[in-house]
Order: C-alpha cells, then sequence, then structure tokens
C-alpha cells in the first residue's frame, strides 16, 4: 500500500513567533501614562489611545511578556 503524501498545499500557518495583539488594559495603561507625560492635560483621549496601540503592536516581541496592571494611588 503507497503511503500518503504530506500535504503542500500553500496555506499559510501561524508561526510560534506571532506575537498576540495588545489586551485593552495593556493600551489603557499606556494611554494613561501617555496623558500623564502630556501632563495630564485634557481632550486628547482619542489620539492617546490610538499612539498607545500603535507603539504597543510596533513593540519588539518579548518571549514570555505577562500582562500585569500596576495601579498608581496618589
Amino acid at each position: 500500500m503507497p503511503k500518503a503524501k504530506a500535504s503542500t498545499s500553500p496555506v499559510a500557518k501561524k508561526s510560534k513567533k506571532e506575537k498576540a495583539p495588545p489586551t485593552h488594559a495593556e493600551i489603557s495603561l499606556r494611554a494613561y501614562h501617555i496623558y500623564l507625560e502630556r501632563g495630564c492635560t485634557p481632550g486628547n483621549e482619542q489620539e492617546d489611545w490610538l499612539r498607545a496601540e500603535r507603539e504597543l503592536i510596533e513593540q519588539p516581541n518579548k518571549p514570555g511578556r505577562k500582562s500585569k496592571i500596576v495601579s498608581i494611588a496618589a
């Protein structure tokens, strides 16, 4: 009986190195830090959020990255 050949279909496989998208909590925390860096001036929430999201997506893949939320109490 002949052996079955392995499929050579061009279907893209996910790489193990592919980075998971940032979580809502990670984006929120980074946007808050951007807000603090701007001197806490209101009115740029959407810009802060989009910048935070972009920075986290473009960030190099860090193995073993764990999401950790740190509360800053005044």
